[in-house]
């Protein structure tokens, strides 16, 4: 519900001011005005909401999510808007659908241009069939829009147009790289809902843990986190598909999609990996957690589960800014092949492994990500940056040097996929290293996965993430669950 400038859904759910939103406005415009081609007179920025969509060719509509550079300037919930922010004059300007009157009869009370302009706290609001005569009784010269590429979807933004846009000049390069460096450094605000969201996600994981037990299907676990994050954070959405892996599925790094759809049945002895997250006000959280079905780990299952929480610790003790994110990347597989090498799993010189790039044998993907309201947040690869063509390195979805206010994922992993050890035990030069008896032991328990969502402090992190991590200290939760229940 509404109440006053901040959005919340009642009860104990954080309320979100928008101020956050006109303060990201108050930072794009001081981007611009601070750069070499400043702000031009009769410059705006254009942009255009999400628009809201049918399944197929049905009349099914899909529950509307906003898109996300939208959201970040403005805050709107609703679809098929427009937003300008002249940028001499510093005005926030919303265009909003001009709805029939018979919207109200099956949706509800049409909002005026009036309720807009004070619900989400800009100077004015029009009609989107108003944009062409809005800019041009501003005098409107230039137009920035949206147009810039996505570094983990390889999809480009598409820039607002309307009618007669054509009589303007407009710019679709400039306003991409700005936007993404504003987003890539969260404001004080964008971290407290970043921080609420994170514990909502964290107690939901812990909820999930205590009623977990043999006998259940995975989906149930899945269903179990959305209750929880719903119904007590307010999380409507969940900001990703959630992963809930048991014994071999927890070696699928993306499982749960609709064709592999969290439908096995746990079974005593199987080792859970767990990825979830909720969304609130579109800032998502994204952990993982690992554990027994049957809430004791076995011997080889506190040493997967160790040397992967070993290797998270190392990263998190070696984080601060000015640290290359691709060397925390390479320290987190040191760390765990020198953990595998300590219980026998691989053997040799560790620098030669890693010049062999077998961490990426035991861990495909990137250390972490940018977090925000994307999952997979914008901004992980500067413009101009390239891509490591190395194993394991190719998969990192950021390559930067961290700043304090930057927000990451870090979840190291250790999963032993059939085709990956296959491939390596028949290479030349990874094999020397394997010891393949003792990997082949370690066949179809799946895999472990620790991740938690950090803030870049002026001489740290700070871990949002308030799960039980230790071996004791999850075997300790899980007894407790099967107390309670």
């Amino acid at each position: 519900m509404q109440k006053g400038t901040s959005y919340s859904l009642g009860l104990e759910t954080h309320p979100v001011p928008m101020a956050m939103f006109r303060e990201n406005r108050e930072r794009l415009i001081a981007r611009f005005e601070k750069s070499a081609e400043g702000t031009p007179e009769g410059s705006v920025v254009l942009l255009r909401g999400g628009k809201a969509k049918m399944r197929h060719e049905t009349d099914h509509e899909h529950l509307f999510r906003q898109e996300s550079f939208f959201h970040w300037t403005f805050g709107v919930a609703d679809p098929d808007c427009f937003g300008a922010i002249d940028l001499k004059r510093r005005r926030a300007i919303l265009f909003i659908p001009r709805l029939p009157a018979e919207y109200a009869v099956w949706m509800g009370k049409i909002a005026s241009c009036e309720d807009y302009t004070a619900r989400y706290e800009v100077e004015e609001t029009y009609y989107v069939d108003e944009i062409d005569a809005v800019l041009s009784k501003l005098n409107t010269k230039i137009i920035y829009t949206l147009h810039g590429l996505n570094s983990d979807s390889g999809n480009y933004a598409k820039p607002a147009t309307f009618p007669g846009i054509e009589k303007y000049r407009v710019d679709n390069g400039r306003l991409w790289p700005e936007m993404v460096e504003c987003r890539v450094i969260k404001t004080p605000m964008e971290l407290d809902v970043l921080r609420y969201v994170c514990r909502v996600s964290s107690e939901a994981h812990v909820a999930v843990m205590k009623q977990c037990k043999p006998g259940m299907m995975e989906y149930q676990l899945e269903a179990l986190f959305q209750h929880e994050v719903y119904s007590r954070g307010g999380c409507r959405h969940v900001a990703y598909t959630c992963i809930c892996g048991s014994g071999h599925h927890g070696s699928i790094l993306h499982y749960g999609h609709a064709g592999a759809p969290n439908d096995k049945q746990l079974a005593d002895g199987d080792l859970m990996l767990l990825d979830m997250g909720g969304e609130y006000q579109c800032y998502g959280a994204d952990i993982t957690c690992s554990y027994p079905a049957n809430g004791r780990f076995t011997e080889k299952q506190k040493v997967v589960y160790n040397t992967v929480l070993a290797a998270q610790q190392a990263v998190f003790a070696a984080m601060k800014p000015g640290v290359a994110w691709m060397d925390m990347h390479a320290l987190a597989y040191r760390t765990t092949l020198q953990e595998l090498a300590r219980h026998g799993l691989v053997k040799g010189d560790v620098d030669a492994m890693m010049d062999a790039d077998l961490g990426a044998v035991f861990m495909p993907h990137g250390l972490g990500h940018f977090l925000g309201i994307d999952t997979h947040d914008v901004g992980g690869y500067s413009t101009g940056a390239e891509r490591s063509t190395r194993p394991g390195f190719r998969s990192l979805r950021a390559n930067r040097s961290l700043e304090a206010g930057m927000v990451l994922t870090v979840e190291p992993g250790v999963y032993f996929i059939d085709p990956l050890l296959d491939k390596a035990i028949a290479d030349d030069k990874q094999k020397q290293f394997i010891n393949v008896d003792k990997v082949n032991e370690f066949r179809g328990i799946g895999g472990v996965r620790l991740e938690d969502d950090v803030i870049v402090t002026a001489d740290g992190i700070e871990n949002m993430t308030k799960c039980p991590r230790t071996v004791e200290e999850i075997e300790a939760i899980m007894a407790e669950g099967r107390k309670s229940h």
